[in-house]
């Protein structure tokens, strides 16, 4: 297979559960899946990673989706078999640098991490992260301590408060870098 031909991301969503019934495939972002099934109960990801999201336009809650298999809905820790946008997380070989703030516009205690963080408040003595600023690689915020809870995902860029990365308060329990293709 030519190298501009072959697929490095590819998410395959089913409307029932253990992959069956209709299916659509994607290789990139999607802003709007509601035209392709009207529910999401199994997913593969046969290869790269994704981040799969309850509302069109990358919105509501956001799940991180490596390659694997789920089979059903509870398998990416879902709420409910409403999936309606997705976004394709782009290879990174790079170094990973990221500060994060204990008030918003970047004010207040800063810390700046290079590596994966399992307990926010044990390393940054703070639970609340207020901004952020990714400045090399992509990130997954979580809720709690040990990757768990509600996930965010972060690019690049600047974070002057929490809602920019769609979170609806401003605790951080952990982060981990993404590094899994």
């Amino acid at each position: 297979m030519a190298r501009d031909t072959l697929i490095l991301h590819q998410i395959i969503f089913y409307e029932d559960k253990n992959f069956q019934g209709r299916s659509h495939e994607c290789s990139n972002d999607c802003t709007d899946l509601h035209s392709y099934f009207s529910r999401c109960n199994s997913i593969k990801v046969e290869s790269g990673c994704f981040m799969i999201y309850e509302r069109p336009n990358f919105m509501g809650h956001q799940y991180f989706m490596r390659r694997g298999e789920y089979p059903d809905y509870q398998r990416w820790m879902g709420f409910s078999s409403c999936i309606r946008s997705c976004r394709m997380i782009p290879l990174y070989r790079g170094s990973y640098r990221l500060r994060i703030y204990e008030k918003p516009d970047f004010s207040g205690h800063m810390m700046e991490f290079m590596d994966d963080c399992p307990c926010v408040s044990d390393r940054f003595h703070h639970r609340h992260v207020y901004s952020s600023n990714v400045m090399n690689g992509f990130w997954i915020f979580y809720e709690y301590p040990n990757y768990r809870g509600r996930q965010y995902f972060l690019r690049p860029g600047e974070y002057r408060r929490y809602r920019d990365w769609c979170a609806t308060c401003a605790i951080v329990g952990s982060f981990r870098r993404v590094t899994e293709f």
